[in-house]
């Protein structure tokens, strides 16, 4: 585990992270939806939504990996910013490891990776409310909820 980690698990089925917006943000991306611990983005970072994550997935807790890792649980992540707030709702699979140390990501497919924290996203960049883009494009302060059930 990292020392990243200033913000823990608010319980079992819940982990929080703060992260910034980045003038590059364009939410564009149709499959994948990102937040990532680099303090910089390029225009071609079309998945990215905020940088500079206070946590990674390495940094979640046990039980709530494990949690994560049932095929029936149910992820939402809440991401707020600017006043403006979305949830996204995916699933669980077996094969979330949570070892990245540098990002996570939602993704709209069943992919898993070191970096996926959820799969079956009902939400990808592109489809993140235009405002909260906009907050997120000005360096609107970030905070996503993980929530599992």
């Amino acid at each position: 585990m990292s020392d990243r980690g200033a913000t823990h698990g608010l319980d079992s089925g819940a982990e929080s992270v703060r992260a910034q917006g980045h003038e590059h943000v364009t939410a564009q991306h149709a499959s994948t939806l990102e937040v990532t611990s680099d303090d910089w983005l390029t225009p071609a970072g079309d998945c990215i939504v905020a940088v500079e994550a206070d946590r990674v997935p390495e940094d979640f807790g046990e039980e709530f990996v494990t949690a994560c890792r049932e095929r029936t649980a149910a992820i939402t992540a809440t991401f707020a910013a600017g006043g403006y707030e979305q949830t996204v709702t995916g699933h669980g699979h077996p094969d979330l490891a949570f070892e990245s140390d540098r990002s996570m990501v939602l993704r709209t497919s069943d992919y898993v990776d070191e970096r996926t924290v959820m799969v079956g996203a009902d939400t990808a960049a592109a489809g993140m409310d235009r405002e909260l883009v906009a907050a997120l494009a000005s360096g609107a302060e970030l905070r996503v909820t993980f929530d599992v059930e």
